[in-house]
């Protein structure tokens, strides 16, 4: 005989899954905000009360609201109660971003000026499809306009069933997210969790020792952060371990030096480097603590994703968790190849190595050399801390390689360095110390503002 949970429909949005955790575990913690916990009975009611306020968005449009934290997780709550797909956007670009998103869409936009207040009554959950849209969230920006990249539900629920059985996740975990509810690494936190039952510590915005205050009293069994994110908590950390509470420090959205990863794991950080993006709804390969590491190596893919690498030396994926495509562009479906802009290399073990971005590739005298490759080096210079490698342009040679550094190195001690440590093709000609260098919010360097750098520093 079927029991009442296998006539159950399956859950297919995040609405879904929240109206199942608080049907099966209704006073179990879901949400840790500040200093306020919500069960999940209560944050089901919130997400149908603040639906309830949307009533008068007009089906198939894309709700979009501009804000942080908990603002935006109420947003993209009541717009998939209401069956809409959501657009979050950063309160600091929004109004620049906007009209661009607005003439690629071909379909209808909404955007909510705040977060309208909750009626007394909630509605209950819209009915969704698995191919229906569910997020459109914009690319970074930083290799040239953003983009709106278009996901369904069924790419985010493969998204956490997939990292799920790369990293254990249960129903007694928490997992702290202190990245933007704008990218989707700190979207994709939340139907992970939603799935599994585990709890999600909010934080607003980062702060180093607001994160490393609940890691260091055992309130996170697991975080993401990127590079930039790790290095702060190091330095906060000093000495001192984390607890064996923290079971996995998944580290993505931009390559992790040699030096941070040394630091990270003798002090016991457990690192699980991954790689993915938004088109792929987060992270489509990770390594595990366990395994050894070679820079930009990213572990292999996770189940039911496809990776190859073409004939130019990019990325391809393929499988349920690809996109449908970029707003305003025709849907393609989860068997079509997706090329990525990123170079890299499979191993005998098919274990990916990303090389860096294949539009980023300088010539210099002739021959095809990519920044990361050097900037990587650079971080074992004694004293650099950071690094950033553009060209300036010559009538003769092409890119002449230049180095921007950051840290206690003088630019003679780096330059040295460079003459006996990298061979000649991967050496730049110019370094220039810096005292910081551009990146965006997931610490990817901005390299059109890397590029403006230079032309500042050598006037």
């Amino acid at each position: 005989m079927l029991t009442s949970d296998a006539l159950r429909p399956k859950p297919v949005s995040l609405a879904d899954l929240l109206a199942e955790q608080a049907r099966r575990s209704p006073a179990a913690a879901a949400l840790h905000c500040g200093s306020e916990t919500l069960s999940w009975e209560t944050l089901a009611a919130a997400a149908g009360r603040q639906a309830a306020a949307f009533s008068d968005v007009a089906p198939g449009t894309i709700m979009a609201l501009a804000g942080r934290g908990r603002d935006l997780l109420m947003g993209l709550l009541a717009a998939h109660w209401r069956g809409h797909p959501f657009l979050p956007l950063d309160p600091d670009t929004a109004d620049l971003r906007w009209p661009q998103l607005q003439a690629a869409s071909g379909q209808p936009l909404w955007r909510f000026p705040a977060l309208p207040a909750p009626l007394p009554d909630p509605i209950a959950p819209t009915t969704a499809t698995a191919e229906d849209v569910a997020l459109v969230i914009t690319t970074s920006g930083s290799e040239g306009l953003p983009k709106g990249v278009v996901l369904p539900h069924r790419a985010l629920l493969a998204a956490a069933t997939a990292s799920s059985a790369r990293i254990p996740l249960t129903n007694v975990d928490t997992w702290l997210d202190c990245l933007p509810l704008t990218h989707i690494g700190g979207l994709a936190i939340f139907w992970r969790c939603f799935q599994a039952g585990a709890a999600v510590r909010l934080h607003e915005r980062f702060s180093a020792e607001a994160v490393w205050a609940d890691i260091r009293d055992g309130r996170a069994s697991h975080v993401s952060l990127v590079p930039a994110m790790l290095a702060q908590l190091l330095d906060i950390a000093g000495k001192t371990p984390p607890p064996a509470s923290l079971r996995c420090v998944l580290i993505g959205g931009a390559a992790l030096s040699h030096l941070l990863w040394q630091r990270a794991s003798t002090a016991g950080w457990p690192l699980y480097v991954s790689y993915g993006m938004s088109e792929s709804a987060a992270q489509i390969a990770t390594l595990m603590p366990s395994e050894d590491w070679h820079e930009g190596l990213v572990g292999t893919a996770l189940p039911n994703v496809e990776l190859a690498i073409d004939a130019d030396g990019r990325i391809c994926l393929r499988g349920p968790q690809r996109m449908l495509g970029y707003l305003g562009e025709a849907p393609q479906d989860a068997g079509h190849w997706l090329t990525t802009g990123d170079l890299g290399r499979i191993d005998a073990a098919g274990r990916l190595t990303v090389i860096g971005r294949a539009d980023d590739i300088l010539v210099s005298g002739g021959q095809n050399v990519h920044p990361a490759d050097i900037e990587a080096q650079l971080t074992h210079c004694p004293g650099v801390d950071d690094a950033a490698v553009t060209g300036r342009r010559d009538p003769i040679w092409g890119d002449v390689l230049t180095a921007l550094v950051v840290g206690s190195a003088g630019e003679d001690s780096v330059a040295a360095w460079c003459r006996t440590s990298l061979p000649s093709s991967l050496r730049p000609r110019q370094i220039i110390r810096v005292a910081s260098l551009p990146r965006n919010a997931m610490g990817k360097l901005e390299r059109r503002r890397v590029a403006e750098l230079l032309l500042e520093v050598s006037r």
